[in-house]
């Protein structure tokens, strides 16, 4: 693995004849996040440096230049990706032709993979030196893709250090840089703080705070929602003081939370929130979610969860022999097994959940091994992640212009 010791920059300025060029490319919001701080770790060492290609609006306030709209490439599932695929192709065939005509010191593809690796093996081919930052789950379903990986990239960066294991056993050059989540969420979370900033003690105080997280997609909202207000009947008609905090996660999640939640009885002591799900997750003394990046937040706040998930049939039956790993968890991924338990598909029932919800609630005690474990990670993950890849990305594209 690469080592990534801070050290001072080693390279000042572009010349006055050459522009230092690093090219990025972004298609989510959560990619925008960590480009713009690879932007500010870069310039430690390259104070002059020109960052263009596709990024969002945080990378903008960076000083990013976007020959497109980060939004354009910001597509989901299987219907609008091929709706979108003649835009799509012309985008990555201009961007292509715009970093070979003017080379990059180094081209860092962010998440998006069935974007970006197709350009970074461009790149490369043409000598171009190329990162890519974010794993695909290439561990975890397709692993075949590890060949197109190994010919795209020069270094992969990956957020989490199994990923890490994984990509040095194929032979691919990785650095392990640590997740900036980990670096944003303290050590020790204050749920009180969370409870006054929701100002929400009018309806938890002297009661037990469930935090229900049915996803961020419609589909899942669908599937799961049900589910969860089952879970919430079924505790509240088992344990009193018990109160049930619902976060959106965006605006269109929001109505459709607020319609299912309508058609439900009044006594149950469910309240939608919208947005704060950090807050939510914070303030709660259990989360119950969809599988998802939510399961290491709630992680990082030190948070006693349950994780339950449910597809379509079909999905279920495609992705359950694709699938090479024990957990869907990230908590459990990350430990190398079962800290927390996990619900899929025909044992996501209000019943199982509800009994392990009950079980939490019940047995305080039991939660301290895990919330200890929960620390352990939350320490090895805590790695200063913007600096940590920017000073790979340094060490490789080398110490003047074109590395």
């Amino acid at each position: 693995m690469v080592q990534t010791d801070q050290a001072v920059p080693i390279w000042q300025d572009a010349s006055a004849n050459q522009t230092f060029r690093i090219g990025m490319v972004v298609g989510e919001a959560s990619g925008d996040i960590l480009g713009a701080g690879l932007m500010r770790g870069l310039r430690r060492w390259f104070p002059g440096a020109v960052f263009e290609g596709v990024g969002g609006p945080r990378m903008i306030a960076e000083g990013f230049n976007s020959l497109f709209a980060q939004d354009r490439l910001a597509v989901m599932g299987l219907v609008e990706p091929l709706a979108r695929l003649p835009e799509l192709l012309s985008m990555r065939r201009q961007l292509r032709h715009h970093f070979l005509q003017q080379k990059p010191a180094v081209f860092i593809g962010i998440d998006s993979p069935d974007f970006n690796l197709d350009l970074e093996l461009a790149l490369r081919r043409g000598g171009i030196k190329t990162v890519h930052y974010v794993s695909p789950s290439v561990w975890a379903w397709r692993q075949g893709r590890i060949k197109k990986i190994a010919q795209a990239v020069d270094l992969m960066l990956t957020l989490l250090p199994f990923e890490a294991s994984f990509y040095e056993e194929r032979g691919v050059l990785v650095v392990y840089v640590g997740h900036p989540l980990a670096d944003d969420i303290p050590l020790q979370p204050d749920p009180a703080a969370a409870i006054e900033r929701l100002d929400i003690n009018s309806v938890t105080h002297g009661k037990k705070i469930v935090a229900l997280l049915p996803g961020s997609r419609a589909g899942e909202v669908a599937r799961m929602g049900p589910i969860f207000w089952a879970v919430a009947d079924y505790v509240n008609q088992r344990q009193k003081h018990v109160v049930f905090l619902v976060p959106s996660a965006n605006s269109a999640r929001h109505e459709q939370l607020q319609q299912q939640l309508k058609n439900l009885p009044a006594k149950l002591p469910i309240h939608l929130i919208e947005g704060r799900s950090h807050q939510v997750m914070e303030a709660a003394d259990v989360v119950v979610m969809a599988s998802g990046t939510t399961t290491l937040e709630a992680m990082l706040f030190k948070r006693p969860m349950i994780i339950a998930y449910k597809l379509t049939a079909l999905s279920f039956w495609l992705l359950s022999r694709l699938i090479k790993v024990k957990f869907i968890g990230l908590p459990n991924l990350l430990a190398g097994k079962s800290l927390v338990p996990e619900f899929i598909q025909d044992r996501a029932t209000p019943v199982a959940i509800g009994d392990a919800l009950l079980n939490y609630l019940n047995n305080p005690s039991h939660t301290k091994k895990l919330l200890e474990a929960f620390d352990g990670l939350h320490r090895k993950l805590r790695q200063d992640a913007d600096v940590q890849a920017a000073a790979a990305v340094a060490r490789l594209i080398g110490t003047a212009p074109g590395g």
